[in-house]
């Protein structure tokens, strides 16, 4: 079976930020590290080359794979800041709706700048995934 790709690296999360081009994507980003480790409770760390993960939790699908993963985390990327949110929200899509401009994916929230959102709901869409992860992978 593949090896997950995705891990954690040495390299700083506040460092890789500072080489964010924009301005208001690096004081986003900087927001997102604040809030997510204030309700993960736990310190940012690099997963591979462009995530910013906290926490960690094993996961093991029905076909086999395995592996670990950030328990909450983002990535300030080109045009978007994309919110990883896992696990199954029962209320995620009223929460959307009260977000504000976005893009959704399977599990991909895209934003474009924070000054746009609504923050309130997008800690509690973080809190919210980082719960829903926790009961379908239990320690």
């Amino acid at each position: 079976m593949a090896e997950n790709k995705t891990k954690p690296t040495e390299v700083s999360p506040y460092d890789y930020v500072a080489k964010v081009e924009k301005d208001w994507q690096r004081e986003d980003a900087l927001w997102l590290i604040e809030m997510m480790e204030r309700v993960v409770g736990e310190p940012p760390k690099m997963w591979g080359p462009s995530i910013i993960g906290f926490g960690e939790y094993h996961y093991k699908y029905e076909s086999g794979r395995e592996g670990t993963m950030g328990l909450a985390g983002f990535s300030p990327r080109k045009g978007n800041t994309v919110v990883y949110l896992g696990g199954v929200i029962p209320d995620q899509a009223e929460l959307l709706k009260k977000l504000g401009p976005h893009k959704m994916g399977k599990s991909c929230l895209y934003l474009k700048k924070l000054d746009t959102i609504d923050r309130e709901i997008l800690e509690e869409l973080v809190v919210k995934s980082m719960r829903a992860t926790q009961e379908k992978y239990p320690d």
